[in-house]
């Protein structure tokens, strides 16, 4: 037998997002003046009682192990949050708590996938959920959408694509990458059709916080018993709270397949880190305002770069509802040159920006978005503006 890596390792496709701002950082460390609009990361530091409650982990010497599906205490605190800010109820043997709301989306579709089963992608999406699905032996099925409809695909277009093999469906609402935000009707078309064939909702809620212009979060979950039984309501801390280093996402669901997802994990990574763990009860049951004076920020950067970014000849960009993405069309520089190379895709135009004019952004490619960018505006508001002056700058060099 040769000794060589797996056809599954070799089939995976590099997150785009991670490998963009990893350049960035190179760059930043060489002594250029690097401008990240890349990493889906808020730059607000992590609140002073959440760093406290870790130092009191510590000092109480919690660290050791916990079970595998997360401490009781924080599963508690999980299902008080559900219960106070989504008005559903949930028991601590429904919730299981990962190292990131990443590992918890590996785990349901290590889960519940067989080899050939199908999971709808909606799409534009991020770049991990079909490399995910597919290292589970599933078959990503994209659903294409558009900014005619808001990055949401229609209902005749979801519809379309069930199959006897339809397993699951991905719904993300806030979106990365272009904060949309689905409505009730959207939700309760999705429902109904899910508890018709039958298949189940995988429902990425970690940017359900960060919603602008007055709108409220609704979860797939809330539209009955029936959902809620076929639904993973997965959601973590990293993007509410600035914890993205701290590792810590959950899902609350189904108790036989949550049972089955927790043997699962423990045989994987075992428990997510016992002193983040603790800090993530605070944080759920703490003061809020943290959050509340986070997301007033984000949503004056929104306004600032979608004005900004609508000025600027040849690109354009819908206001996101949501999260704290823009996605950029740059459709009308596709053809266009610079220094003698033709822009023939999204990749190209990050690649000479970034070498360029040290701006960061992620090509549309990586979520099945081609003639679109990515901006991230969790930086700074004058960092936004700057990075948009040196977008426009570039944009005019065009020929």
């Amino acid at each position: 037998m040769s000794l060589s890596v797996s056809h599954r390792c070799q089939n995976i496709a590099p997150s785009l997002t991670l490998s963009i701002d990893a350049r960035a950082k190179e760059m930043c460390a060489a002594g250029l003046d690097v401008i990240g609009f890349g990493a889906g990361e808020p730059d607000f530091p992590t609140p002073e009682h959440i760093c406290d409650a870790a130092k009191e982990a510590l000092d109480m010497g919690l660290t050791r192990y916990t079970p595998a599906a997360g401490t009781k205490e924080l599963r508690k605190a999980i299902c008080e949050k559900l219960r106070r800010d989504n008005d559903m109820t949930y028991t601590y043997g429904d919730i299981l708590v990962s190292s990131g709301a990443k590992q918890t989306l590996y785990t349901i579709f290590q889960a519940i996938l067989d080899p050939g089963d199908e999971v709808l992608i909606p799409s534009p999406c991020w770049v991990s959920y079909p490399e995910m699905v597919r290292l589970a032996g599933g078959v990503p099925i994209f659903i294409p959408a558009d900014e005619s409809t808001n990055f949401i695909p229609t209902n005749r277009d979801i519809a379309s694509r069930v199959t006897r093999r339809t397993k699951a469906i991905i719904i993300t609402s806030p979106s990365n990458p272009n904060g949309s935000v689905w409505d009730r009707e959207q939700l309760q078309f999705v429902a109904d059709l899910a508890v018709s064939h039958p298949f189940y909702v995988v429902s990425d809620e970690i940017y359900e916080k960060l919603l602008y212009d007055g709108r409220e979060h609704l979860s797939i979950a809330q539209l009955g018993e029936q959902i809620k039984a076929q639904t993973f309501l997965v959601n973590g801390l990293s993007k509410a709270y600035a914890m993205t280093g701290w590792r810590i996402g959950y899902v609350a669901g189904p108790r036989h397949e949550i049972t089955a997802m927790a043997n699962f994990q423990s045989h994987s990574s075992s428990n997510a880190n016992t002193i983040a763990q603790h800090a993530a009860v605070k944080a759920l049951l703490g003061d809020q305002q943290c959050v509340s004076d986070m997301v007033a920020q984000l949503q004056i950067r929104r306004d600032a770069m979608y004005e900004r970014i609508n000025q600027i000849p040849g690109v354009s960009c819908r206001k996101p509802q949501g999260a704290f993405y823009i996605m950029m069309n740059i459709k009308r520089l596709l053809g266009k040159s610079y220094n003698g190379r033709v822009l023939e895709s999204s990749m190209d135009f990050a690649e000479l920006l970034l070498a360029e004019k040290q701006v960061a952004v992620v090509p549309g490619c990586a979520f099945e978005a081609e003639g679109f960018c990515r901006l991230s505006y969790a930086v700074s508001l004058e960092k936004c503006l700057e990075g948009l002056d040196r977008i426009e700058e570039f944009v005019r060099m065009l020929g």
